[in-house]
């Protein structure tokens, strides 16, 4: 009898150990029933119910009949059988009192093996792979499997075994119990890191969304401004001087397809930005908004790793100059790790406070602590605004 029951339990885990422990609370019966990881358990406890049958079969149905109790013990086993397979998924995600409820019938079934049979300890490595798979709580599972293992070690010792040979079915109930209860957890753990990976691309779809938010109002920010500065312009020209008028016109068509190709490249995610080439699309706005420009002729001293982020300064800052400072003058300096963009205009806002930030000073304050740079903003030595970005 001793070969069925202990060689089937450790089989029957093989199939369940990936999925128990799974919240099926929110289930029906059938639902439960039907659910994958129920299926899988089933499966796998079936498999040791089949192993049972194998291997312990003879010997069972020998001592019955000869006790003439065939048909009571059998009803009796399909009873203890149907729990273990049952009972599990009826478990997992529900409260700690329906867990113990359900183990404390199929310990009361697997005591009624006692009544007629002297091995009846080896049931109960179905009972601690249950409990195992229950999921219970470290301290109270611990307590559970000790007493387990301390009453199937004294009725081994009882039925004069030695002690040698009567540790054997302790150790296994215990055995099993306690791998089984790793691999639950090792489940769970594994559950919690899938989900955890769920929530991190969720993240990185919703920073994606923010950069593109971010790279588009800065992109069609400035290029929008100079566009409506030289529509304006174009319009004034018309009469006055219809040769320029028309090459304004020209640069709009440019500007608007530049713009265009912008968008799509950031949609794509592949558009670059170089502090060099918004040197000279600076001073174009600049100049078309009728604002001085003074502006470093090249872009040399900026290390090569910073370029990309004060390109986006650049076009930042001078895009607010042109928009909203009212200036006359914009100027324009930078070194190895720092740019900065002054003007002579109406200047920040004389109420106390800290200052809020618009949407296009807000992401680009992101972008440069996300570069270990800081952004500062204040009154300019020429009387208008000051932006500083250094680290």
């Amino acid at each position: 009898m001793t070969s069925g029951p202990q060689s089937s339990a450790a089989f029957g885990r093989l199939r369940g150990a990936e999925i128990f422990g799974q919240d099926l609370s929110s289930l029906g019966f059938l639902g439960v029933l039907r659910a994958p990881a129920s299926r899988r358990w089933f499966l796998g406890s079936g498999i040791a119910v089949v192993f049972w049958i194998v291997g312990g079969w003879d010997h069972f149905a020998a001592a019955a009949s000869a006790a003439g109790q065939l048909p009571l013990r059998i009803a009796h086993l399909a009873a203890f059988m149907l729990a273990f397979m049952l009972f599990p998924p009826f478990s997992w995600g529900r409260p700690l009192a329906r867990k113990l409820v359900l183990l404390a019938i199929l310990v009361v079934l697997s005591l009624g093996f006692f009544l007629y049979d002297s091995s009846g300890g080896w049931y109960w490595t179905y009972v601690a792979v249950m409990a195992g798979v229950q999921q219970l709580p470290r301290g109270l599972f611990v307590g559970f499997l000790a007493g387990l293992f301390v009453v199937s070690l004294s009725i081994q010792l009882g039925h004069g075994l030695a002690f040698v040979d009567a540790i054997s079915q302790p150790t296994l109930i215990v055995s099993l119990g306690l791998l089984l209860a790793a691999l639950g957890r090792q489940a769970q753990t594994l559950r919690e890191l899938r989900e955890a990976q769920h929530e991190l691309a969720e993240l990185a779809v919703a920073e994606e969304r923010n950069r593109v938010a971010r790279d588009l109002h800065d992109i069609l920010g400035h290029s929008l401004t100079v566009i409506a500065v030289k529509a304006e312009l174009a319009g004034r020209l018309v009469r006055l001087d219809p040769d320029r008028a028309e090459r304004e016109a020209g640069e709009l068509e440019e500007l608007a397809r530049g713009a265009l190709a912008d968008v799509r490249a950031t949609v794509g995610g592949y558009r670059g930005v170089s502090v060099a080439a918004e040197l000279a699309e600076a001073r174009a706005a600049l100049e078309s908004a009728g604002i001085e420009p003074r502006l470093p002729v090249a872009a040399d001293s900026v290390a090569t790793a910073n370029r990309e982020l004060f390109g986006w300064v650049l076009r930042e800052g001078v895009t607010n100059v042109v928009r909203h400072s009212g200036a006359a003058l914009c100027e324009v300096a930078f070194g190895a790790d720092w740019i900065q963009i002054d003007d002579d205009g109406a200047g920040p806002a004389p109420a106390p406070g800290p200052a809020t930030l618009g949407h296009g000073l807000a992401g680009l304050a992101e972008r440069a602590r996300s570069a270990g740079f800081t952004l500062t903003l204040g009154r300019s030595e020429l009387g208008g605004y000051r932006l500083r970005v250094a680290r």
